[in-house]
């Protein structure tokens, strides 16, 4: 049986001003510092071993993979950023028109504002991305005080194919509208995987996801992931940045705060998850990297933000094929056919991710010299 719905509990504060809030999100986001300071994404760490009788032809290279349900034709998802203000919709529809015509997915940043306001900006893209993957997005917290049926209403009302539920409790804490309690988290997700109609995907905000909560969420019914992991955006350096006095304090303090992309895709082998994997992610080889340590596709944020600034869907067009470009090229310098070969060659790490692999997982077992 189902765990019930906790009591109802009102909102810790009010969200008149939530358009404002997504909108210092995007401005931070396109132009603002706010990358990690001294954290990298450990991708740097991962060294794919070089195969010189590839016996394979470009053309014979199939990316495709399956996730959330769907067939994406390289192994990419354009991933959450941004929705809630008029912006958005402008921005999202780009990405998500490129999405259908590339066959990767597409993410929308936080729908709190659908949510609990109706604010449908950013988050009507179905009309121009008829077959996408696309991934619908709200807190834990949110989620938490929300009735199932109003969350599958949600993904009805913006054609989602599956509720990506974030987890950023240190976001969160910086945030000055921010929540500060984050109990019967479990059993919300446990909740939302029986009585939505439609995948659940755990997914962090820039902090990453260790091998405890992934044991935690498969333990609930979760399948899918998303790791979110420190090394790209630091979430809370861009709440750190709209904070005062005591929270941007503490932004400062734990702006590093989060376990590495690669180091938490490493966390997670052997647990019976489709990985995907976001945070700090640039280009093809990043997402190949990615995929050898394990995952099943890999998710980029700010860069396609930053091109759709540039030149809007045109050059966000230019930036994906030649992401996709290159993980082809690293899958035939690797003499794999698929993604999923690639995630079973031999590979060495070095550095500071080694100490993230855990003992007798799959991945241990593919490390030369290990």
């Amino acid at each position: 049986m189902p765990p019930s719905m906790p009591p109802s509990m009102p909102p810790s504060h009010p969200s008149a001003d939530i358009r404002g809030r997504k909108a210092d999100h995007l401005d931070l986001c396109i132009e603002g510092e706010v990358a990690f300071r001294g954290k990298t994404t450990l991708l740097e760490c991962v060294e794919l071993v070089h195969d010189a009788l590839p016996d394979l032809g470009v053309s014979e290279i199939d990316l495709s993979v399956d996730f959330a349900g769907k067939r994406l034709r390289a192994p990419l998802i354009i991933a959450a950023m941004t929705g809630g203000v008029d912006r958005a919709q402008a921005i999202n529809r780009d990405l998500a028109a490129v999405a259908e015509e590339l066959g990767i997915g597409f993410a929308f940043g936080s729908q709190r504002p659908l949510l609990e306001q109706g604010i449908t900006d950013g988050y009507l893209v179905r009309d121009v991305a008829p077959t996408t993957l696309i991934l619908g997005n709200i807190g834990l917290v949110q989620a938490r005080r929300t009735e199932s049926a109003r969350l599958a209403d949600l993904l009805e009302r913006c054609g989602a194919d599956a509720l990506c539920v974030h987890l950023n409790p240190a976001m969160e804490v910086v945030q000055p509208e921010g929540d500060d309690d984050f109990r019967d988290g479990l059993a919300t997700v446990t909740r939302l995987v029986a009585e939505l109609p439609r995948p659940v995907i755990v997914k962090e905000t820039g902090c990453g996801l260790s091998r405890s909560v992934g044991q935690r969420v498969v333990q609930a019914g979760v399948r899918h992931v998303d790791t979110s992991g420190a090394g790209g955006t630091s979430w809370v350096g861009v709440e750190a940045r709209r904070a005062e006095r005591r929270q941007a304090a503490l932004g400062e303090t734990f702006w590093d705060w989060g376990i590495p992309t690669a180091a938490s895709v490493a966390q997670l082998s052997g647990l019976d998850l489709r990985i995907c994997a976001t945070g700090g992610l640039h280009t093809g080889l990043d997402v190949a990297r990615a995929l050898s340590l394990g995952a099943t596709c890999g998710g980029i944020a700010r860069p396609f933000l930053q091109a759709h600034a540039r030149g809007g869907r045109d050059e966000v067009r230019r930036v994906a094929r030649t992401i996709i470009d290159e993980i082809r090229i690293a899958c035939l310098l690797t003499g794999s056919r698929t993604p999923a070969e690639l995630g079973m060659r031999p590979l060495v790490l070095a550095g500071a991710l080694t100490r993230w692999v855990p003992p007798g997982s799959p991945l241990a077992a593919r490390l030369l010299g290990g």
